[in-house]
């Protein structure tokens, strides 16, 4: 039921709505839709009408409690989706019901989950939408395209001519900062375990591709860049693979590492820090995300880079809402090319 609050902006009473939680966590069967109440929005929230959700390993790693912060359970996950803005707060000037708008990284998921038809944002991480993308297509774009920006762009400064390795990189973040990379005229490499990606990877706007199951990385990289190195590494992966990236860095290069998919032990080869004199950075995408200045800066290099098409999302696959948990396991499957998309 529609209302009107004593300021006049449009609000909506509790509304029954599907949304995803997990009780305990473990893998993607742990995951269960269930019908709950989702209230009006508080004075900074706003309430969107999801369309379109993009996965992220982020989540995965969530669900199964090896993230970064521990889930209260019962959880909810997720942090990018589309929607229709069907309700707004007190204090919320930028947005009105009815704007199609997307959400980016800019919150804990014990506070806030966008996996549901009907969710509450806080208003900070509320954009409206960039002209022309459908829906599926602003679910596939914060993420990647934030975290790419954030680290290769506003703190590493890449520079056109500058060699940048990118693990993971049929990931939707290593897409993106293929794309970014390009965007800016720097060297994007690819790095990948087999060599069954490397035509889709040189397609996507790789200049090269290094399969480490078939090929030595620093061999490789040194091939590539002359001997010099390259002069930034953004690897969300860690692991026994991290010396090899070290060795392959130029010196006073910059390694970020922005996720840690391996269980493995990632090494520090000292003699290999004296020798490179290194800047290891952890990073995560809040750095930017939870300042406006950034966060603006960021928006306008996407939308720039969306408008001149430098910049395009990348969808391996859409499962209806139904499928989350098959789209979990696909999601871990490692299989994918690009952004795992589930539409409502």
């Amino acid at each position: 039921m529609k209302t009107t609050d004593k300021s006049g902006s449009a609000t909506s009473g509790t509304e029954i709505a599907r949304v995803v939680r997990f009780s305990k966590t473990g893998g993607p069967e742990v995951l269960q839709i269930e019908s709950l109440e989702i209230p009006a929005p508080a004075s900074h929230e706003v309430r969107i009408r999801v369309k379109a959700i993009g996965l992220n390993r982020a989540e995965s790693m969530w669900r199964s409690g090896n993230y970064i912060e521990a889930p209260v359970l019962p959880a909810r996950l997720g942090y990018d989706a589309s929607g229709i803005v069907d309700a707004v707060g007190s204090d919320v000037k930028h947005l009105k019901a009815g704007d199609e708008v997307g959400t980016i990284p800019a919150f804990s998921q014990n506070d806030y989950g966008v996996y549901g038809e009907l969710i509450l944002m806080p208003q900070h991480a509320v954009i409206k939408n960039p002209p022309l993308l459908a829906f599926e297509q602003v679910a596939a774009i914060w993420n990647p395209f934030i975290t790419s920006y954030s680290a290769l762009i506003d703190v590493a400064k890449l520079s056109a001519g500058e060699f940048v390795l990118i693990p993971a990189a049929s990931s939707s973040v290593g897409l993106a900062a293929i794309q970014v990379a390009n965007m800016v005229g720097a060297v994007p490499v690819a790095i990948t375990r087999s060599g069954s990606k490397k035509q889709r990877l040189l397609a996507a706007g790789a200049t090269y591709v290094i399969a480490t199951e078939e090929e030595d990385i620093v061999a490789e990289v040194m091939k590539i860049t002359n001997g010099k190195g390259a002069e930034v590494i953004f690897d969300p992966v860690g692991g026994p693979v991290f010396a090899k990236l070290l060795e392959s860095l130029a010196r006073g290069g910059q390694i970020f590492l922005y996720g840690a998919l391996s269980d493995e032990v990632t090494p520090l080869p000292l003699i290999e820090v004296l020798n490179k004199i290194p800047v290891i950075r952890g990073h995560t995408v809040w750095d930017t995300t939870k300042d406006p200045e950034r966060v603006e800066k960021a928006r306008i290099f996407i939308f720039k880079g969306l408008a001149e098409g430098f910049l395009k999302p990348v969808i391996a696959k859409v499962f209806p809402f139904e499928q989350i948990v098959e789209a979990h396991r696909f999601l871990e499957s490692n299989e994918q090319i690009g952004k795992i998309v589930v539409t409502i």
